[in-house]
């Protein structure tokens, strides 16, 4: 069977790489009995893949049992995948066989695995290990030839460290692992499946399909859709049924964009007062004047060396000045990316944040023996913001850009008399 087929037998829409990749790991480890670990955020559609494992394997035959580990209350969930004997617990009155009886011969799909608790991954690894299980209130040991498919939205690393997950879990279910990617990912086959749910909603609706103006297509591409397909799929489905005119155009669309400053565009620094983007924001503010002072440093000495009662340089050694100061502006704003010189009401790229927080971490980052601590710097830039509205936090909050209760909050967190 050609990925086409499988797209197509499975309602899988989308042409990316990444996509394609995962299509083909499910296909190829279909007929296997291997464990196998499926992860991607939440709404990429990763219900679908166990489906092709079992449907394209040797049990499919079998049952198909998906379970959703997250939905199940802790002290039932080792009865509902291990079954029970009577009088087992109050309100068992009498035996039930749990899905992995249930599903001898078949395929398991463990949704949400992280959310297991770790009595029952001790119980879920002799599974994977010896096929083995004991039902609730039963010494009896049963067999059972089950295989699993688990899948999961959170950090599985992360959790091993909190001590949530059991690391040798982790290593018999991800036996082959196969990474879904989000809708970021695969920007091409967002327009594709927008205009698939449009027709399916005109079809079921029975009115004409919805269509994008170009602008409305560009906000589209742009926007993160953090809740993926399943965000996609609901907009789609919101539009198509409110609204009355047929094209949409980009203002229409946003306003079924929630959070629409979270789309994949440059982050803007602004005196707002939303508490969510404040300290962000703080961060920036320093940052930005971190490289005025820099520059204004700059400026002086090239003044004194021009000066009559200036230091007198040669040409070669107030180059070379000049030439340490932007190695040292350089350090901090990242050599590959400079910050051009505008106000703090300029753009600053998402995608630079991560490299100019790194230079503050470069032990090599020495600007003139300036500390370079963010934490020190925040509190610097509060202090001279309260001495300069003396005292007055509400001023003072106006002035660096973040709210009241944060700068409230920011002063007893550095004991700022």
């Amino acid at each position: 069977m050609d990925l086409q087929s499988i797209k197509q037998r499975f309602g899988i829409i989308g042409t990316s790489t990444a996509l394609n990749r995962a299509i083909n790991i499910a296909f190829q480890v279909a007929p296997t009995d291997l464990a196998v670990l499926i992860t991607g955020e939440s709404g990429v559609g990763k219900e679908v893949f166990p489906k092709i494992i079992h449907q394209l394997g040797a049990r499919k035959h079998g049952h198909y049992i998906a379970v959703n580990c997250g939905a199940i209350p802790e002290g039932t969930i080792d009865s509902e995948l291990f079954g029970h004997e009577k009088g087992a617990f109050t309100g068992a009155s009498d035996s039930r066989k749990g899905y992995f009886e249930v599903a001898d011969g078949g395929t398991i799909f463990l949704d949400e695995v992280a959310e297991l608790p770790v009595s029952t991954q001790v119980r879920l690894l002799r599974v994977l290990e010896a096929g083995e299980f004991m039902k609730v209130g039963s010494s009896k040991v049963r067999t059972t030839n089950v295989r699993i498919v688990a899948a999961t939205n959170v950090d599985i690393p992360k959790a091993i460290n909190d001590g949530k997950f059991r690391q040798d879990l982790f290593y018999r279910l991800n036996s082959v692992p196969i990474h879904i990617p989000s809708l970021r990912e695969r920007k091409e086959d967002i327009n594709i499946l927008f205009r698939k749910f449009a027709v399916d909603f005109s079809e079921k609706y029975r009115m004409p399909a919805i269509k994008l103006d170009d602008d409305a297509k560009k906000i589209l591409i742009k926007y993160r859709w953090e809740g993926n397909i399943r965000q996609l799929k609901n907009v789609t489905e919101q539009i198509s049924t409110i609204e009355t005119d047929r094209l949409v155009s980009a203002a229409t669309l946003e306003k079924y964009l929630p959070n629409t400053q979270s789309r994949d565009l440059p982050m803007l620094y602004t005196n707002s007062e939303d508490e969510s983007l404040s300290e962000r924001d703080l961060l920036y503010k320093v940052l930005f004047d971190m490289r005025k002072d820099i520059t204004d440093l700059k400026k002086t000495v090239v003044e004194l060396m021009h000066s009559d009662g200036g230091v007198h340089m040669s040409h070669d050694e107030s180059s070379q000045v000049l030439k340490n100061f932007d190695k040292d502006y350089n350090i901090i704003l990242s050599p590959e990316n400079k910050i051009r010189h505008q106000e703090p009401s300029a753009e600053f790229p998402m995608e630079m944040e991560d490299q100019v927080f790194e230079s503050f971490n470069n032990e090599k980052a020495e600007v003139i023996e300036e500390s370079l601590s963010i934490q020190k710097k925040e509190e610097d830039l509060i202090r001279r913001a309260l001495d300069k509205h003396h005292g007055k936090r509400k001023n003072a909050a106006k002035d660096l850009g973040i709210s009241e209760r944060t700068l409230y909050r920011k002063i007893k967190e550095y004991d700022i008399k």
